[in-house]
Order: C-alpha cells, then structure tokens, then sequence
C-alpha cells in the first residue's frame, strides 16, 4: 500500500530525532508514542532485547489501530560497549559520566532496529525486519570534556550518553557505516525497503 496524505505513515516513536529525520523525506507522517518498558531482561542478548523491544513497540502502537495508514515503522536504537555490554539510556549524570569515561578511546558498535508492518486491511501484518550497526570510535576523551559535556544535559536521553549530532561529534575519531543511524534511524536502509513494498 502506497504512503500518501490521506494514508500516511504512521511512525511509533516519540524521538524528536526520528520525527525530524522522517519529516526531511518529505514522507506524509503521523507519529504515536509506543510507551513500553524497555528494560533489559538479565542475561539478555542485544540481539534477543532489538527484536522483543521492536514488537512490543507495533503491538503499543497498534492499540490506537493502524488500519487507517499506509504502513507504521517503528525503531529502537542500542549502544554496545567495547566488551559486548549493553549501554542505554544514564540513570542520572553521574551514570552518564562513567559510560562517556568508558567509551572514550575505544570502539562501540550502534545498533538499530526498524520493524515495518502494514495499514489496510493487512494491518499490523509485519512486513519488513532489518538491523543495522554503525561501528564508532571516540578518540581519548581530554580531562574536564566528560564532566563538561554532561553538564550540557545533551546526551540525558540518549543510549550511550551522547548525541553524535551535537558537541559530541568532537569526540568522534571514525564511524564506519550508517550516521543517520547513530542518529537513531537508519534512513537509507529504511527508504530502500519502503520502495521495495511499494510503499513510496
């Protein structure tokens, strides 16, 4: 079913980040918040957390019904440390100064999700899963940067603690693949696969 005005896609996400990144498409969007726990489970592989996360984000979307749009996408968006270690969102500043500390000098892998599921009558059916990773490197971080920068409150919100499109693009020596998906939507992975279910 192709996305138009009058069916539009409907993005599951209440990431400003996400919303803007969709909006420079020019893709006709609504966005609908999928409020979920995203805690991990003990012991649980990042793999295992993206695809349970994921599903849960289209089930919480799918409550309000999809039927009316052209497709729904919905994303989720992990940082893995340097020693296989999941790393979300700080708890507080303090948290967000001890995960910059242990990214500094050394590479992360990001890793995002996207689910894509049907409008119409097919709704909710999924119809497109896909995983992307982005490999960062942060150069050694100087003394007084980590404090400096978590004071700024930018990364408070953030898996990993920072935006890669804010002051903490100065921390960044290397990034091999997808920046938009550092961002937190792999746009180019996300627009060949809409074109691949004819949605655009």
């Amino acid at each position: 079913m192709r996305i138009t005005p009058d069916r539009p896609l409907l993005l599951g996400s209440a990431s400003p980040r996400r919303h803007e990144m969709i909006g420079l498409l020019g893709i006709p969007m609504v966005a609908r918040a999928a409020s979920i726990d995203e805690s991990p489970v003990e012991g649980e592989e990042a793999t295992a957390y993206l695809e349970r996360i994921t599903r849960a984000k289209l089930r919480a979307i799918a409550i309000g019904g999809i039927a009316d749009f052209g497709g729904a996408l919905v994303a989720d968006t992990i940082v893995i440390g340097h020693g296989g270690e999941l790393v979300g969102k700080p708890a507080d500043d303090q948290d967000a100064a001890a995960i910059l500390t242990r990214l500094g000098g050394v590479t992360h892998d990001v890793t995002t999700r996207f689910l894509l599921a049907e409008g119409g009558d097919r709704e909710g059916q999924i119809a497109h899963e896909q995983t992307v990773t982005t490999r960062v490197t942060f150069r050694a971080l100087l003394p007084g940067e980590v404090p400096a920068y978590v004071s700024t409150g930018e990364g408070r919100d953030k898996a990993g603690a920072y935006a890669v499109q804010g002051q903490a693009a100065a921390f960044i020596e290397r990034i091999d693949g997808s920046y938009t998906n550092v961002v937190g939507l792999p746009l180019s992975e996300v627009v060949v696969a809409m074109h691949k279910l004819g949605w655009l």
